[in-house]
């Protein structure tokens, strides 16, 4: 860890260059010749980047920061925060300590915890920078996690784990056995040391594929923020079996939508009809969980079309998404397109249908914003149609 950046006129430097030009700021001659300039430049880039993601790091003094990639890398506070929420208990051990986002949150609901972190310099910033802010319950050890736990006396109440794509899979399909550490390999030897296992995944992690690798998954959170699902969490609990229960949680400015069903291919929906007075497009978390029957079940929506995940009804509900009131709908035709929407402005989401947003706006001229949102999507009858609507949330 290189100290020399804690100096006082450098932190003051680095505070108000936070956000400028970095080209132009590269190009300037170090006012600082004793202190590595490629080091300022990354404290500033690093710290431009944390100041809305990492707001607890952001306001704390004499913090030091790993590569920007790091940072853009590492959880959200948000995320951070959502995970110790599923915890509780005297004894955690991060397996993938990294900057230590996780650890600073998991730290206000576990009694004592081990930061494992490969990278002796990274563990050496996350160990003063946790003195900066006041943490005096985790344990950074440098070294291999997998010997780290091996040597670790008695049981631990949770094992949290957050493995790496390897850098040789370039556009490979994301299987968990091709990441560090190989987590389905792994899980037998985990259970000897903790019955709960907590494991952070990728959103591009193809879901159907994680259960096939894993086993005793109890749940399987999808976290997003501000309707971007940012990743996804898998609970094991070694005493489970039985059908997985999912749980979605969008997490806003203003409030948390969340979403949850069980695992259950006997699951049935019936319920399909056309365009009634409102419009539902559930969220992110929801999309990605795949859960398109159950969230029409559970709040008795009428859907569009199988394969539209677009929902309707006549009295308007809380719903865990985008809620739109229709004011037009039409057979996608020409006559149509140019009597509403051409040379007009709107937003436009496609929903099943043949033709892409770019398309659509280049063939009908169509300006991009204002207060219109139009669906393009396929109804109960297999006719294209367009949803000309007013958004209500």
């Amino acid at each position: 860890m290189d100290s020399s950046l804690l100096h006082h006129e450098i932190q003051k430097f680095i505070t108000t260059n936070i956000g400028g030009d970095s080209s132009k700021l590269a190009l300037q001659k170090n006012p600082f010749p004793d202190v590595n300039w490629i080091a300022i430049l990354n404290q500033i880039a690093a710290k431009t980047k944390a100041k809305y993601k990492l707001p607890t790091f952001f306001k704390t003094k004499n913090i030091i920061y790993p590569s920007k990639i790091s940072v853009e890398q590492t959880s959200s506070e948000k995320t951070a925060q959502y995970k110790a929420s599923l915890i509780s208990g005297e004894t955690l051990i991060d397996l993938t300590g990294g900057f230590g986002i996780d650890c600073l949150y998991f730290s206000k609901r576990i009694k004592n915890i081990i930061h494992c972190e490969i990278d002796s310099e990274l563990s050496a910033i996350v160990n003063h920078n946790f003195k900066q802010l006041g943490i005096e319950n985790v344990n950074c050890i440098a070294g291999d996690s997998f010997d780290i736990l091996s040597n670790h006396y008695g049981k631990l109440d949770w094992i949290y784990i957050d493995p790496s794509r390897r850098n040789d899979l370039k556009g490979k399909v994301f299987m968990l056995k091709d990441c560090l550490p190989n987590v389905p390999e792994s899980v037998p030897f985990y259970f000897t040391k903790s019955d709960r296992i907590l494991i952070k995944t990728s959103p591009i992690l193809d879901i159907s594929a994680g259960l096939l690798e894993l086993s005793n998954v109890k749940y399987i959170h999808i976290v997003a923020v501000d309707n971007e699902v940012k990743e996804l969490i898998w609970e094991l609990s070694k005493s489970f079996i039985g059908n997985s229960t999912f749980k979605t949680i969008n997490i806003t400015k203003d409030k948390k939508e969340e979403f949850n069903f069980e695992l259950n291919s006997n699951t049935q929906f019936s319920n399909y009809g056309l365009p009634k007075k409102y419009l539902y497009e559930p969220n992110s978390a929801i999309m990605k969980s795949g859960g398109f029957d159950e969230i029409g079940i559970q709040y008795q929506l009428d859907k569009l079309q199988q394969h539209s995940h677009l929902y309707t009804s006549e009295e308007k509900i809380d719903f865990p998404g985008r809620v739109f009131e229709i004011q037009e709908a039409f057979s996608y035709t020409k006559s149509e397109m140019k009597s509403f929407l051409e040379n007009k402005k709107a937003n436009i989401t496609t929903r099943n249908f043949p033709d892409s947003v770019d398309d659509i706006r280049k063939k009908w001229k169509i300006k991009d914003g204002g207060n219109l949102y139009c669906f393009f999507t396929t109804d109960i009858n297999n006719h294209k149609i367009v949803l000309i609507c007013t958004k209500i949330k």
